[in-house]
């Protein structure tokens, strides 16, 4: 029976039973959520020497250091009583070293709380994508996480934090104890009737996935549509406009931190202006979304078109930086990438994607083709200056919707690739590790 029922309008120690569930009920607002019978909060903090590992592919060596957190949790509760625990991060085991600022809103913590005592079990932690912009070189900034636990056993039932994983932007750097770590809060815990079960309750994880979504291995999709390419020159009837078939390109991106595979489906296209042509490279299909928010300012992608048939050499195209911030969950997209290409020679010359180049928060990530195919044909009549054999980069920075690269076989799987996420996120997911200076693969 609930003791709120017991509570008499004249006073006594019924009713301060209920001021003190009234308190508890308070507490909850601060993130510990107590069940009726539950006594007042402790909190204590407890610190251990952790071995964190780095992700898959960053280079960076395992990191050892200290961690400090203040575990949470009632110091009195009864057999069959949910109870809530919170895990604050007073010290994590590394800072943010660089090369970069880490975005807000951009780690996850997770984590397991060890009961024992009359009880046993793993309780899993969950932190909510939540943190200030951490500078580089200042300390790692992590949000509480929270798990519920149904006591199941009356007597002492003790609360020691363990391993926990940092997720940045789907990478995950894995943390463990090196030694064996105190107790930080005791419950005690009286009959009470209740549920028997004897597995702590709650739906938060116990832990990231431990495959990030940008290690899927990318595979060329080919395409096989016809060459909608047009022909221009000295017989072209007038036309101006010419649309180039959209081909897939498998790419290799070496970003400051690792090698990623992409692959992206490109079309180039042009319009006449005299004997120049007026290019734009448009990335189709496959939009990802933020994992954090992106400032604006902070992405320009460049591009090479390799040039063929009867001309040769290269034409720089490129386009904007974003001109708005990206907030979580909305689409990243490359914006057309637009040039003047002036021909170095004459007859029919081929254009097809080539390196392409992400410039993303002071980082630069270079996606070098696997192979590349002939997006567009021209007929050329050659131009004083022109590019045979070198670059025509007079470039522009018109821009208009296009896609990232998709990296997996489903269109909701892993849409981890160039620019942003080679080039971005899986350098923050390494940055949370300390490292030597000599140690960084900066480009």
């Amino acid at each position: 029976m609930s003791e709120r029922r017991r509570v008499t309008p004249a006073g006594g120690p019924h009713v301060r039973r209920a001021s003190a569930a009234g308190a508890a009920l308070v507490l909850a607002g601060a993130g510990v959520l107590l069940g009726a019978a539950a006594g007042p909060a402790q909190a204590a903090e407890v610190s251990y020497a952790t071995h964190c590992i780095p992700p898959a592919g960053s280079g960076v060596d395992p990191v050892d250091g200290t961690t400090k957190v203040e575990i949470t949790a009632p110091a009195t509760a009864k057999v069959g009583d949910e109870v809530e625990v919170v895990w604050k991060f007073v010290q994590a085991a590394s800072k943010n070293p660089g090369p970069i600022d880490l975005p807000a809103n951009s780690v996850k913590p997770t984590g397991t709380l060890k009961a024992a005592g009359a009880q046993t079990g793993d309780i899993p932690m969950q932190g909510s994508q939540e943190n200030p912009v951490i500078p580089k070189g200042s300390d790692m900034v992590m949000s509480d996480m929270k798990g519920t636990l149904k006591l199941t056993k009356a007597g002492e039932v003790t609360l020691t934090p363990d391993a926990y994983d940092i997720n940045v932007l789907g990478t995950v750097t894995k943390c463990t104890p090196t030694e064996t770590v105190k107790s930080a809060a005791t419950i005690d815990v009286t009959e009470g009737g209740g549920s028997s079960s004897a597995e702590p309750s709650g739906s938060a994880s116990a832990s990231a996935s431990s495959t990030p979504s940008n290690s899927a291995s990318a595979s060329a999709s080919e395409s096989e549509g016809t060459d909608t390419g047009g022909s221009s020159g000295g017989d072209d009837g007038g036309r101006t406009d010419f649309t180039g078939k959209e081909v897939e390109i498998p790419y290799t991106c070496q970003s400051p931190l690792g090698e990623k595979k992409a692959t992206s489906p490109i079309q180039i296209n042009a319009k006449k202006d005299g004997g120049s042509f007026d290019l734009t490279v448009q990335f189709k299909k496959s939009v990802m979304n933020s994992p954090a928010d992106i400032p604006k300012d902070s992405v320009k992608p460049s591009m090479e078109v390799v040039l063929g048939g009867a001309d040769e050499g290269t034409v720089h195209v490129e386009g904007p930086t974003n001109s708005e911030d990206i907030k979580t969950g909305d689409p990243i997209e490359i914006p057309d990438l637009t040039g003047t290409y002036k021909p170095g020679a004459t007859g029919e010359s081929t254009l097809s994607p080539g390196v392409l180049t992400i410039e993303a928060l002071g980082t630069t990530t270079t996606c070098t083709p696997d192979r590349t195919e002939v997006s567009l044909t021209l007929d050329t009549a050659e131009q004083a200056s022109g590019a045979s054999g070198g670059s025509s980069s007079t470039s522009g920075g018109t821009s208009t919707s296009g896609g990232l690269a998709e990296t997996g076989a489903d269109n909701d799987g892993a849409l981890k690739a160039l620019g942003l996420v080679a080039g971005t996120a899986v350098l923050l997911g390494a940055a949370v590790f300390t490292f030597l200076p000599g140690r960084r693969r900066l480009r």
